[in-house]
């Protein structure tokens, strides 16, 4: 079945690959290239006694991973992201391999999942805790203490990025990891455990396991894991935050977008039509942070030509600037299926990306679509479509606009577009989302500010899963106060 073109993709479990406790009985799933179709490799599809393996492994390991100074846990991860640095091209080329994306877009993922590392880097100086004396005699002072114990999963939509949002803090904290990546882009995190044990990562601390929604309930259910974070859609996200509430389980499942972007009459147009192209296109429009609906106060003629002339200029293919596929058939049935629903309903196609079908008969291929609508009510301009699609709408004034905007019930980005201050500021403080952008429609905050949105794009504690919200929710504070010398006049504090 397994051929070295198609490798047999194992657990990483106490420091090295593992087949599946039930390795004859269990299942795999094909894992295809999205540019051509053609299988790369199997999968297993692990069940809840890998869980259990891979949580012993990890449980076994916190005692003396946490024990270690933050200083000592750190000064892995140096070597860590120094080996990252190394072995960017290698990690990229397979992002584009397994994910779809072209190469700049790939390798500028890697890097953004380095800030996180870098961030985790300067923890020994960014969690050192408080101290006051509080009474005479007296002082108070905090410490931050690790979970355990804690389990990741992550989408397929960024292979190396999103599992280095929680990885690095998580372990840097003194936590031990189960990281259950998607079973559509298995290879990448495979070659980052590696690396991790080459910088020093002890056996058991961080541990793979591959599967679908099986490995994810058991991770959920097990009572030795203390914290559970999630990446995907609200749907399922808010299942993940629901379940792990009734287990008294901490937890931070953050969800999809339907993203807008606001252009004000003053916008700079050349700068507005290339972000917007950007924005909805770029990685073939499968991230939350894409923002797929512009709202044009007013009638925008000139700014609507330059965004369809741009996107009209874009080609298929890997490279730098060139659109790559999306993920699988499904996401091409579901893009396609919004864009025709959207054409019957009255709206016109300005741009049309369902030719790349045909034109391109491997792989999976939707290009660049723009859409101009006359109602609100298409489903095109409400749901997340999770592909290259704008929907365009023109609104008679600004209070219009921040009614449709704050009306969206997801909450994880928002933009605008204009020449004024005044303007900028008048938005930003009426967007009903978490990450804001003034003339960037791809608003993704870089450490220590941390990434997270509002409403149904985050279910759980309320923490984001970056920066400072990602020590917040992989620690514990500790209290402790003290006193050595009697006072001479007694209080309630004696």
């Amino acid at each position: 079945m397994f051929t070295q073109d198609q490798p047999h993709i194992r657990n990483w479990i106490n420091g090295q690959f593992t087949d599946p406790v039930s390795a004859l009985a269990t299942q795999y799933l094909a894992v295809t290239s999205p540019y051509n179709a053609k299988v790369i490799g199997h999968v297993p599809l692990s069940t809840a006694a890998d869980v259990d393996q891979a949580v012993a492994a990890a449980k076994e390991a916190f005692p003396a991973w946490s024990n270690r100074t933050i200083k000592d846990r750190a000064g892995i991860l140096i070597r860590f992201h120094s080996l990252m640095t190394k072995h960017a091209e290698q990690l990229a080329d397979m992002v584009v391999l397994e994910h779809g994306k072209n190469k700049a877009e790939a390798l500028a993922s890697v890097l953004k999942g380095q800030e996180t590392v870098e961030y985790a880097l300067s923890l020994p100086q960014v969690v050192q805790g408080k101290m006051l004396e509080v009474s005479r005699g007296i002082t108070c002072h905090d410490t931050r203490v690790p979970l355990g114990v804690v389990a990741s999963v992550v989408p397929f939509n960024f292979p190396v990025m999103v599992p280095m949002w929680t990885l690095p803090i998580a372990i840097a904290m003194g936590n031990t990891m189960v990281l259950k990546p998607s079973e559509k882009v298995p290879f990448t995190m495979t070659k980052i455990v590696e690396l991790l044990k080459e910088a020093g990562v002890p056996d058991g601390v961080v541990n793979l396991v591959h599967g679908t929604a099986e490995p994810v309930n058991a991770l959920i259910d097990h009572p030795d894991v203390k914290a559970v974070t999630f990446v995907g859609t609200s749907h399922i996200a808010e299942m993940v935050s629901q379940r792990c509430h009734k287990l008294n389980k901490r937890v931070l499942a953050l969800g999809g977008a339907k993203n807008h972007m606001i252009s004000a009459p003053d916008c700079n147009i050349e700068m507005t039509s290339t972000d917007v192209v950007n924005s909805y296109s770029g990685c073939s429009g499968q991230r939350c942070m894409a923002a797929t609906v512009l709202l044009t106060i007013g009638h925008q003629q000139e700014l609507i030509d330059k965004i369809v002339a741009k996107s009209e200029a874009l080609h298929a293919g890997s490279q730098a600037g060139q659109v790559g596929p999306v993920i699988d058939q499904a996401s091409v049935d579901k893009i396609t299926r919004y864009i025709n629903e959207a054409e019957a309903e009255g709206a016109r196609i300005l741009v049309d990306g369902r030719p790349w079908t045909k034109e391109h008969q491997e792989g999976f291929w939707v290009g660049p679509t723009v859409i101009l609508h006359t109602n609100k009510q298409d489903a095109a301009l409400h749901d997340e479509i999770f592909g290259p699609v704008l929907s365009i709408l023109a609104v008679e004034s600004a209070e219009e606009a921040l009614a449709i905007e704050n009306a969206n019930p997801y909450g994880n980005a928002a933009c605008i577009y204009t020449s004024s201050g005044a303007t900028a500021d008048h938005f930003i403080k009426r967007f009903g989302a978490g990450m804001c952008g003034v003339n960037i429609g791809v608003a993704v905050p870089r450490e220590p500010f941390s990434f997270g949105g509002w409403n149904k794009s985050r279910f759980g504690n309320h923490c984001d899963i970056t920066g400072d919200g990602g020590v917040e929710f992989f620690s514990m504070r500790r209290k402790v106060t003290t006193k050595w010398v009697p006072q001479e006049s007694a209080s309630w504090m004696s």
